[in-house]
């Protein structure tokens, strides 16, 4: 197959570009696919991976923050960090915090976007395996008791008596091995 741009050489390149949901195709040779930019996949146009970082998908989030009751943008950018000096402004450029007491500064301006990422407010973590025994045992009955209490709410009657009996099990098998659970 000959290249589609100059229809001299052989095709040894095939590019394919899909944009917004508009694929195109070409068959070049490699002179006419270096001189297009197509084989410059670290600096050319053709090339470039998305910026995946955790900053980068918090900058997003913030994109999208609600509106106050007052009919404002939940902003925050004259609000300044006193141990670090971050600005609010600065965190929704960068998506970072700069330290441990911005989360306490950008309480408020934090919160929506927490519970957009977590479905919470309180961290709900994993409990790791190694640690199992009674730390496990608890975890899986706050998860439990927050089912119930979710079940009642519905008038889920059947599934609340279920997770209640499993509720009980559990603290009995707390109660009765607390040193060998």
């Amino acid at each position: 197959m000959l290249c589609e741009n100059c229809k001299k050489r052989p095709a040894t390149v095939y590019v394919r570009r899909s944009i917004n949901g508009v694929t195109t195709e070409a068959h070049l040779c490699e002179e006419c696919a270096r001189e297009r930019g197509e084989l410059n996949f670290l600096t050319g146009p053709s090339f470039t991976f998305p910026d995946l970082s955790l900053g980068s998908l918090f900058s997003s989030l913030l994109d999208h923050l609600p509106v106050a009751p007052g009919g404002s943008l939940l902003t925050g950018t004259t609000l300044r960090c006193p141990e670090c000096g971050l600005t609010y402004g600065d965190f929704r450029e960068r998506g970072r915090l700069g330290c441990a007491r911005c989360y306490t500064t950008f309480r408020e301006q934090l919160e929506p976007l927490i519970r957009r990422l977590q479905g919470g407010l309180r961290h709900a973590g994993k409990v790791p395996r190694r640690s199992g025994g009674a730390l496990r045992v608890k975890h899986d009955l706050e998860t439990l008791r927050r089912r119930l209490k979710e079940a009642v709410s519905r008038e889920a009657f059947e599934e609340a008596a279920r997770l209640r009996d499993e509720i009980r099990a559990l603290e009995q098998k707390l109660k009765g091995g607390e040193g060998g659970v």
